[in-house]
Order: C-alpha cells, then structure tokens, then sequence
C-alpha cells in the first residue's frame, strides 16, 4: 500500500453510501471499510478518497472578474431569514432566468458556490441557498450538518423554496423565470419543490429522492432527472415515478448514465466523480434550462 494507490471497490462506495445517506454511524462505516480494504491502514488511505474534499471545490474562483458573487439574505417562511449565495453575470445585455442552485446534505459549501458560480457564467443569475439557515446556517463540521438534515421538515424545505424563488425572481435584472438544481439531497428537494410550487419554471434533480406517485399531478414545471446507472439505492424509484409521470402527461426527460455513481458530479469526490457523465449532464442541464428559462 506504501507506493502503490489504494484500490477502491464498488462495495466500498456502497458502503460510503450508507453511511452518509442512511445510518450517519461513522464508526461502523470504519469497521466495514476495514473488513473491505484488509486493515485500518488501508482503510483510513481510502477513506478521504471517497469522501469530498473541500480544497478541491474551486473550478471557477470566488473572485472571478467575469462575475459579481455577494453572500444575500433573504426573508424566507414562517418568518425565517434564509441564507444564500447570489451569483450575476457582469455581462449580461438583458434580463436573466433565475437558478436556484440546491445543496447535498452537507449543506452550502465550497463546491456548492463553485457550482453556482459555473451556472452563472452559463448566463444566469444563480443562488445557493443554504437550506440549514433555519438553525443558524451550515456549520464547518461537515459531519454535523448531516446530523441536521434530521431535522428539517420536507414542506419548510419546500416554503422555503418558494420564498427562494420569489427572491430571486425579483432580484434587479431578472426576467421573473425562476427554475432549480439540485444534487443528492438537493435533487430530492428539487422534486419536492416542483410538486409544492405551481411557478416554478423547471427542475433539474441529481440523483434525487423521488416523489409519492400520488403526489406527481401537482408538478407543473418541466423536469429533467439524472442518474448515475450504479446507484441502486435512489434508481430503485425511478419506475413509479417514470409511470407517474407518464401518466398524469408531464413534460421529463431522464438520462441514466451507466457505469457512473451516487454523486458522480461531484469533483471534489475522486472516488464517485465521473467526468464523461458529469459534463455530459451539465451540457443537457444547461440547455434545458436556457430553453425554459430565457
């Protein structure tokens, strides 16, 4: 193991998997990534390769002089100020389309501006919201925001949406089209939020948690839905939604992208990242989004 790169199982990030989105028991995980790898010393190597890592969360520089980013408040439901992060085009000749840009669950990081910075540069005026803002924002911890995530109550979640949305649809130089992405937690939301809100002009959910099928005759906004083909355990909802949604004649696209992970958009995660899928997605997402956006 000394010169040579720990080899990374799918069983091994199945294992991260469960850990970070069901039983939250790092000590367990520990004890099954050991078994998996052969010994603590390997486990603790491999280890950080399947997590996120921070310092790799910058594509475009928060001081990118193509853009203006500011840190915003805003009033969210139920008398809640709600946290974000606003990000403009400084070139833009007209009004723009609104992207509400959705957090996994470990709340608004590096990576999640960085990718509300990307959105913007495509020509839209983007906001990360920080949907933990409800208890006091994201805390450093990463391993404690998980914990929050407990807490929140699905239909806040979903209020608070909305109140992102008439935020950013009234910010100065918006064309009043608001639409929104979200990733793994956030792709949940995303689908969440499109059954909650009638004005939400379209959604784009990652490797998200799918809706009751009882629930889908309330979506009005266009979806496009991708999915990494290993992820088991959120493609597990995909026929009753697809039959949902299908039936009650909903506008959707979905892309299952074989080969590729739970969080395979995520750059910072060398072990789950996959760059083919991810720009793939990214190019479909975009033009979705200039198509009913703008």
């Amino acid at each position: 193991m000394d010169n040579e790169t720990p080899k990374i199982t799918q069983a091994m990030i199945n294992a991260y998997d469960e850990y970070t989105h069901l039983t939250l028991d790092r000590r367990r995980f520990m004890e099954k990534l050991t078994q998996l790898a052969g010994s603590g010393a390997a486990a603790a190597a491999i280890a950080p390769m399947l997590a996120a890592n921070g310092a790799k969360a910058e594509i475009i520089p928060a001081n990118d002089d193509r853009l203006t980013a500011e840190d915003v408040t805003y009033p969210g439901a139920n008398g809640v100020t709600m946290k974000g992060y606003l990000v403009r085009p400084k070139s833009a000749s007209g009004a723009l389309g609104g992207v509400i840009v959705i957090h996994e669950n470990r709340g608004l990081n590096n990576h999640i501006k960085d990718v509300a910075r990307r959105m913007a540069l495509e020509g839209f005026n983007a906001l990360a919201v920080d949907f933990l803002s409800p208890s006091g924002g994201t805390p450093e911890d990463e391993e404690k925001a998980r914990q929050m995530f407990s807490s929140l109550n699905p239909g806040e979640v979903a209020a608070n949406a909305e109140a992102s949305r008439v935020y950013l649809a009234g910010i100065t130089g918006a064309n009043g089209k608001v639409g929104a992405i979200g990733f793994c937690w956030g792709g949940g939301a995303v689908n969440n939020f499109a059954v909650k809100s009638p004005d939400l002009n379209a959604g784009v959910a990652y490797y998200g948690s799918q809706p009751k099928p009882e629930d889908v005759p309330a979506i009005k906004a266009p979806l496009m839905l991708h999915y990494g083909g290993l992820d088991e355990r959120i493609n597990a909802g995909i026929p009753a939604f697809k039959e949902a949604l299908e039936k009650n004649g909903k506008t959707f696209e979905i892309f299952v992208y074989e080969g590729a992970n739970h969080a395979f958009n995520n750059d910072t995660s060398s072990a789950r990242y996959d760059k083919a899928a991810a720009d793939l997605a990214w190019s479909r997402t975009v033009a979705f989004f200039k198509k009913n956006l703008t």
